[in-house]
């Protein structure tokens, strides 16, 4: 039992010592717990003392993060608004007034919007504010602040003035309670016609015809093609049409008419270039109106609140506007020549036989004002005085048809009766090589040379008259006809320019009596031939010729008249008196008034325009293309260039049956050479006319040279007998150049000759070498001559040599130097000429030759000038041909 308890109390004790040891073990767990807590209790009290202070400085970085996002963002928005400002109101459209300066738009660069003043951004620089107006809207002003709305009107317009070409902006000024004086800046443009001032109550009218703007601009400019006027600029780089600004300050209430066409200008003119600037008129809601109201403590542009720019300087306003007004009183400047031409890869694409179709410039519309030659209208009649473009219009309208039809389907021919050389760059030139290959004629300082121009009407009378044979030939009656059933022939159509024409017909002599004639018939005729007349003139109303011939310049239907130009339109057709530089009143319907078309010329006389396309034709040109003819009535022919010396060979075997003289350039088209055929007849020989001694010499160094060219050496026989000093120089490089076959003789052994060759003339036997005698001033060998020389005087044997010796192949070429002295030598005043059957004169009236020389009373109708001869065969014409003597071979 006792065992028992002590086991138990032992156990109990056990168990109570386990249970105090893990009491204990719970109880320091318990009390490191709780320290472990009141420690987490500290830093928790202490974390959450310091939340507030961290929590408040991560808001403030975030604030401080997002504030300056929102300044940046605020500031590149800022730099956005302000560049695309400038982009789309660039220099004069914004620029500030202290350094603001006209700088109009390009093509392709509208003017737009315009600044008034800038609006203000928080932490950023100011933006402009813009006003939508040229080609986008109405500005619409209100408010109470009337010196502030005073100030946003002359910003506006003098930005749209300086902003666009000048002459492009137009203003309309009603300003019914100051009488205009709220835009007394301004005034200069009135001068220009770009600022119309209207009165108390005209405001009706104005809206009428800003309406009738509209409708025409609708109806003939864009024409369904495109839905504005920037648009259309856009699309074709011009813009036809001026902005059109009315500005409406003020008045009485409008009429319900007034009302309703200032509606229909609000809804259709952004889109026409009719833009109104009002203040005191209410115009209706439209998205094309931007309103602006000034108020003395607030100003807003579209609801958007601004600071309004000071006024421009009045200094500035005035300025600029009198320069506007100078350039546009000098004309716009011309358009590029190339607008003109076709893309090279369809130059010479089109086909001439039913016409001849090219631009010549710009119409007010935008679109190409076309000159057409064919049947209707056949011919073309330019008028202008000097200076206004004359030959401007020719260089572009030859360019424009020359880029356009080949040589094969045109031919041109030129002639300038004025002194220049302007038309010289379409034949070959020293300077440049290359010519216009339509180019077959080209006639320059032929003031003096109205013989040429006549020869150019002959020509063309003769191929009117070829034409004609052929289409009869073929049974047709025009020219589209004849190309048609005769395609390998040559067929081009011809256009033949005559530059200052009156020359031509000035005066009444032969030469104009006959000019006109030609000119009538080629004018009547020619349009069925393909054959087009071009005069152009300063002033028609001096030419006598063309009295009493209303049917000539009625087929010239085609007229154009540059500025100023007098009596080219019809009579009571005064366009060309407004016309500004550059520009042309184009009438395809004989000068009525209903027919005027005005076109805009381009500039193509420069050397460097005209010489690109030149050059690019000149490349084009056929492998037979010859160059033009170019006679210049300035320039001494040479006869080494002349065709027909080139092709005188002498025969193999014997001599020339009828050798051939060349004395001179004939006055022509074809650049023949005056040719005196000397065979075995009487009285072939030659007589020099006059004192003029180096064309004298000429004329007989070039029959000398000619004919011996003819001969092989030892053939023939010359015979120079120079009897004045002055002379002596050519009659020397003549013998000099002549070796063998040539003798000389003075006014000593002169009298030897005469008796040789007059005793040799009745000598028997056969036909002699053909022996040529070239007297120089032969009329100074006078005493010389009057001695015995052998059985007769020399005289006597002058007149028998020049009698006897032509059928014995003696000829005599002689100088007299004057006809009573010709006449003393041949045997007095009552002697007959028969023997000289061919002679020169040069200064020699022609009344002095008589009837003894030339056929018919009185002499023929010649008034000398220098190096100019009139030549007369008998045996060959009518009447007496204006040559050139040939210039000296050395």
């Amino acid at each position: 039992m006792a065992d028992v308890r002590a086991r138990l109390v032992t156990r109990v004790r056990g168990m109570l010592s386990e249970a105090l040891g893990a009491t204990r073990t719970r109880l320091a767990t318990a009390e490191a717990d709780l320290a472990a807590g009141r420690d987490r209790l500290a830093r928790t009290r202490r974390a959450a003392a310091a939340v507030p202070a961290r929590v408040g400085a991560a808001r403030d970085r975030r604030l401080a993060e997002i504030d300056a996002r929102h300044t940046a963002r605020l500031a590149e928005l800022a730099r956005r608004a302000a560049a695309a400002a400038q982009r789309e109101a660039p220099g004069a459209a914004s620029a500030p007034w202290d350094r603001w300066q006209a700088t109009p738009a390009g093509r392709s660069e509208p003017p737009g919007a315009l600044r008034v003043g800038t609006v203000r951004l928080d932490g950023a620089e100011p933006v402009p504010a813009l006003v939508p107006l040229l080609d986008a809207g109405h500005a619409h002003l209100a408010g109470g602040d009337r010196a502030g709305l005073a100030t946003v009107v002359p910003a506006l317009l003098l930005r749209s003035v300086g902003r666009a070409d000048p002459g492009a902006v137009r203003l309309y000024g009603y300003d019914p309670e100051h009488l205009g004086g709220g835009l007394a800046g301004f005034a200069p443009l009135g001068t220009a016609g770009l600022l119309t001032f209207v009165g108390p109550g005209g405001l009706g009218r104005l809206l009428d015809d800003l309406v009738e703007q509209i409708r025409r601009i609708n109806a003939t400019v864009l024409a369904g093609e495109y839905g504005s006027l920037r648009e259309l600029a856009a699309a074709t780089g011009r813009r036809p049409e001026p902005w059109r600004v009315a500005v409406l300050l003020g008045g009485d209430e409008l009429s319900r008419h007034e009302r309703g066409q200032l509606d229909r200008v609000v809804r259709t003119g952004a889109a026409c270039g009719v833009h109104l600037v009002v203040r005191g008129i209410e115009l209706p809601g439209d998205p094309t109106v931007t309103r602006i109201t000034v108020e003395p403590d607030d100003a807003r542009v579209a609801g958007l609140p601004v600071v309004l720019d000071a006024p421009p300087p009045p200094a500035l306003v005035t300025e600029t506007c009198r320069t506007v007004a100078s350039r546009v009183a000098a004309g716009p400047p011309p358009t590029p020549f190339t607008d003109l031409l076709p893309p090279p890869d369809e130059y010479w694409r089109e086909n001439s036989a039913h016409g001849l179709s090219a631009p010549i410039g710009e119409g007010p519309h935008g679109r190409q004002v076309l000159l057409t030659l064919g049947d209707y209208p056949p011919h073309a009649l330019i008028g202008g005085p000097s200076g206004t473009g004359k030959t401007n219009l020719i260089f572009a309208w030859i360019g424009a048809l020359a880029a356009r039809y080949s040589p094969a389907e045109l031919e041109f021919y030129l002639l300038d009766f004025k002194e220049g050389v302007s038309f010289a760059r379409f034949a070959q030139g020293r300077r440049d090589p290359s010519w216009l290959p339509h180019m077959r004629l080209v006639g320059i300082n032929v003031n003096t040379d109205r013989e040429f121009g006549l020869a150019l009407l002959r020509f063309l009378a003769e191929e009117l008259r070829r034409r004609a044979d052929a289409a009869k030939k073929h049974e047709v009656t025009k020219l589209a006809e004849l190309r048609a059933v005769d395609p390998d022939g040559h067929w081009p159509r011809i256009v033949a320019v005559v530059d200052e024409f009156q020359a031509l017909l000035a005066g009444r002599d032969v030469v104009a009596r006959e000019a006109a004639d030609l000119l009538e018939d080629l004018a009547r005729r020619g349009r069925s031939q393909g054959i087009h007349l071009v005069l152009a003139s300063q002033d028609v109303r001096g030419i006598e010729a063309l009295w009493g011939r209303p049917a000539l310049v009625a087929q010239f239907t085609l007229r154009i008249a540059l500025p100023k130009a007098l009596r080219i339109l019809a009579e009571r057709n005064d366009a060309a008196q407004s016309l500004p530089r550059h520009h042309a009143v184009v009438n395809a319907e004989s000068g009525l008034a209903e027919g005027n078309e005005v076109a805009r010329i381009p500039s193509a006389s420069d050397w460097e325009t005209w010489s690109e396309l030149q050059h690019r034709l000149w490349r084009m040109r056929p492998q037979d293309a010859a160059p033009a003819r170019l006679f210049d009535g300035d320039a001494i022919p040479k006869l080494a260039d002349a065709p027909d010396f080139r092709a005188l060979t002498a025969p193999e075997q014997g001599v020339p049956r009828s050798p051939v003289a060349l004395l001179g350039e004939i006055i022509d088209v074809q650049s023949r050479s005056a040719a005196l055929r000397l065979p075995r007849a009487p009285g072939r020989n030659l007589a020099v006319l006059g004192t003029r001694v180096d064309e004298a010499c000429a004329v007989l160094d070039a029959a000398a040279r000619s004919l011996a060219r003819q001969y092989r050496p030892g053939t023939a026989r010359f015979s120079i007998a120079c009897l004045d000093p002055d002379a002596d120089p050519a009659a020397r490089a003549l013998y000099e150049d002549l070796e063998g076959d040539a003798s000389w003789y003075d006014e000593e052994t002169v009298p030897e000759l005469m008796a040789e060759v007059g005793d040799g003339l009745g000598a028997p036997g056969a036909a002699r070498t053909p022996h040529f005698l070239l007297l120089y001033a032969v009329d100074a060998a006078a005493a010389a001559l009057a001695g015995k020389a052998g059985t007769r005087t020399g005289l006597e044997q002058l007149r028998r040599i020049l009698h006897d010796g032509p059928e014995r192949r003696t000829h005599v070429l002689a100088w007299w130097r004057g006809v009573a002295r010709m006449r003393v030598d041949l045997g007095g005043a009552g002697a007959r000429t028969d023997q000289i059957g061919a002679w020169v004169a040069l200064d020699v009236q022609g009344g002095e030759l008589g009837s003894s020389l030339y056929p018919g009373s009185g002499g023929p109708d010649w008034y000398p000038r220098p190096w100019r001869g009139l030549y007369f065969d008998r045996a060959v014409h009518r009447t007496g041909q204006v040559i050139i003597p040939y210039g000296p071979s050395r």
